[in-house]
C-alpha cells in the first residue's frame, strides 16, 4: 500500500546529468518557477569555531567576516535550468547567498556539462581546482589520495541542517576510511521503474519473477507484451534493470568495493549469478517483447502507450513523458509504479531502486588556510545542498535533494505525481545506479557483452571475465 504523503520528504542517492545512459534526463514533473525560499544567514558552524563573527564585518551576513571573492564553478547554465529543477533550484540558491553576502563577491564559472567535465578535469590534473566546485562521484577516491579536495567529514557533521541529511547520498563521496569529501547536490530521480497497467495486473504488481512469469501466460494469450523494454543503445540494460537486479544479489557493499578497490571483482559468484538471472528472464521466457535488443527506450515505451503492452521499464524521465502522453485516458488513472520483483535465488534487498545524487559541492582545501573564507566556502556549500534548495525542488518540480523539505502544497499536483514522489523518495529502498561510477571504457565491455547475453550468444561467466579484464585495466 502506498504511504500517505510526508510532510518532511525523505529523499534518495546520482544526479541525473551525470549518468551514462539514464542521466541525461532529469525528472521534471511539476510546475514552473514561484516564490523563491528565503535564504537561512546563521553562523557557519565550523570543527574550530563552530560558528561564524557575529560582527557582519564589511556587510557579509550574519557572521561571515570574509569580504573578498569566493569562486564557484558549476554546469547549471541559464540553458539547462529551462525546465530542469535541479539546476533551476541551484541557480535559485546562489542567486540568494548572494543577495544575502552582499560583502562577498561570489565569481562563476559556468560551463555547459560535458564541458564543466573536460575543464573540471584539467584544472585538477593541474592542481588548479576553484574555490569551492561540484566533485562527480566517480573522481572522488582518486582526487582525495592527490590531495585536491578538502576532507568535509567533520564540517558536515557540524552542518546545522546534519540531522536532516540523506545519509545514503553520501556513498559516493565517501573514501574506504570513511571520510566524506562533498555535500551531495542537486537531485536524483530513479533509473529503474515499473509502470503498470492496475487493470491487468492489480493493484499490486506481482512481488517475484515467478508470479510474473504465470501472469505473463494469460497476457500473452490476449496477443499481448507483458513488459516492454528497449535496450538498442545498450545502457538500458545496465541502467534500468542489472544494476537493480544484481544489488539484490550481491548486496551494496559490493559494489562499494568495486568502487573503492577494495576485492570484488565482477567474476564474483554473486553478480555471476544476477547476469545469469537476466538471461533467463530475457531469453528463456516470453515475458519481454522479442525485439527489446533492437528497440529504443523511447520505442519501448511507446507500446506501454498505445496498449499492446501491459507494462514498460524505464526511468523517472520516462515517467513524465508517458503522464503527458496518457492524461486524459483511463491507462492515465490506472498506472501504477513497481519495483522489479524480487528472484527466487536473491537473497538481499526486496522493493529497491536504483537513485542518486553523483555531484557534490566540494572545497579546494587550499582555502582552509583562511578560516574567514572557509568559513564562507563551508555556508554556501550548506545553504546550496540545504532545506531551501529542497524546499524549492519539491514545492515547484516534485522533486529530493539531500535535505528533508519544509512542508510542500500538494494542492498543484494532480495524483500521478504525488504518487510518482511518493514512490521515488518515500516508499522504496534505493540502491546504486552501477553507471555513475567506475569508468565508461569498463561500461562499453559490459553493456555490450550484455547485449549479446540477453540474445543467448554469450555466457554470463564470459560477460563477467570480459568486464573484470575491462576493470582492471582502465580503474
Amino acid at each position: 500500500m502506498k504511504k500517505k504523503v510526508l510532510s518532511i520528504f525523505l529523499t534518495v542517492a546520482m544526479a541525473a546529468t551525470l549518468l551514462t545512459g539514464c542521466g541525461d534526463k532529469e525528472d521534471n514533473n511539476g510546475g514552473g518557477n514561484e516564490s523563491t525560499p528565503t535564504p537561512t544567514t546563521e553562523s557557519t558552524p565550523t570543527p574550530e569555531n563552530n560558528g561564524g563573527n557575529d560582527d557582519n564585518n564589511g556587510g557579509a551576513s550574519d557572521g561571515l567576516a570574509y569580504t573578498g571573492t569566493l569562486e564557484l564553478m558549476h554546469f547549471s547554465t541559464s540553458e539547462e535550468s529551462q525546465g530542469n529543477g535541479g539546476s533551476d533550484g541551484f541557480r535559485t540558491m546562489i542567486a540568494n547567498w548572494k543577495t544575502a553576502n552582499p560583502g562577498i563577491t561570489l565569481e562563476e564559472n559556468v560551463l555547459a556539462n560535458d564541458d564543466y567535465k573536460t575543464q573540471i578535469a584539467t584544472l585538477a590534473a593541474a592542481n588548479d581546482l576553484p574555490d569551492v566546485f561540484l566533485l562527480q562521484g566517480m573522481n572522488t577516491i582518486a582526487w582525495a589520495d592527490q590531495g585536491l579536495i578538502l576532507d568535509m567529514t567533520d564540517y558536515i557533521a557540524a552542518s546545522p541542517y546534519a540531522a536532516d541529511y540523506n545519509d545514503s547520498y553520501f556513498a559516493p563521496f565517501t573514501t574506504p576510511d570513511g571520510k566524506i569529501y562533498a555535500l551531495p547536490a542537486l537531485t536524483g530521480g530513479t533509473c529503474t521503474v515499473i509502470m503498470y497497467d492496475k487493470t491487468v495486473w492489480g493493484d499490486e504488481f506481482p512481488s517475484t519473477w515467478e508470479e510474473v512469469e504465470a501472469k505473463a501466460a494469460d497476457i500473452l494469450a490476449e496477443g499481448k507484451t507483458p513488459i516492454a523494454f528497449g535496450n538498442s543503445g545498450q545502457w538500458q540494460a545496465n541502467s534500468c534493470f542489472i544494476s537493480t537486479l544484481a544489488d539484490r544479489y550481491t548486496g551494496p557493499d559490493w559494489y562499494m568495493s568495486m568502487i573503492a578497490k577494495g576485492g570484488a571483482k565482477f567474476t564474483d559468484p554473486e553478480f555471476v549469478a544476477a547476469l545469469a538471472e537476466t538471461q533467463r528472464l530475457f531469453n528463456q521466457t516470453e515475458i519481454f517483447n522479442k525485439d527489446f535488443n533492437a528497440v529504443s527506450n523511447e520505442d519501448a515505451r511507446e507500446y506501454y502507450i498505445d496498449g499492446s503492452a501491459t507494462a514498460f521499464i524505464g526511468g523517472n524521465w520516462d515517467v513524465s513523458y508517458v503522464q503527458a502522453s496518457l492524461e486524459g485516458t483511463d491507462l492515465y488513472n490506472n498506472t501504477g509504479f513497481a519495483v522489479l520483483p524480487q528472484s527466487a535465488d536473491a537473497t538481499h534487498q526486496r522493493g529497491s531502486q536504483n537513485i542518486g545524487l553523483g555531484y557534490g559541492v566540494a572545497i579546494n582545501p587550499a582555502v582552509a588556510n583562511d578560516p574567514d573564507k572557509l568559513a564562507a566556502a563551508l555556508d554556501l556549500a550548506y545553504y546550496l545542498t540545504g532545506p531551501d534548495f529542497s524546499g524549492f525542488v519539491a514545492e515547484n518540480y516534485a522533486l529530493g535533494g539531500l535535505t528533508a523539505a519544509p512542508d510542500v502544497d500538494w494542492s498543484k499536483f494532480d495524483q500521478w505525481t504525488i504518487d510518482f514522489y511518493n514512490w521515488s523518495y518515500v516508499d522504496t529502498e534505493t540502491c546504486e545506479i552501477y553507471d555513475s561510477y567506475l569508468d565508461g571504457a569498463i561500461w562499453s565491455v559490459l553493456n555490450a557483452d550484455m547485449q549479446s547475453m540477453m540474445n543467448g550468444s554469450m555466457s554470463p561467466e564470459d560477460v563477467a571475465a570480459n568486464a573484470q579484464a575491462a576493470y582492471e585495466a582502465n580503474y
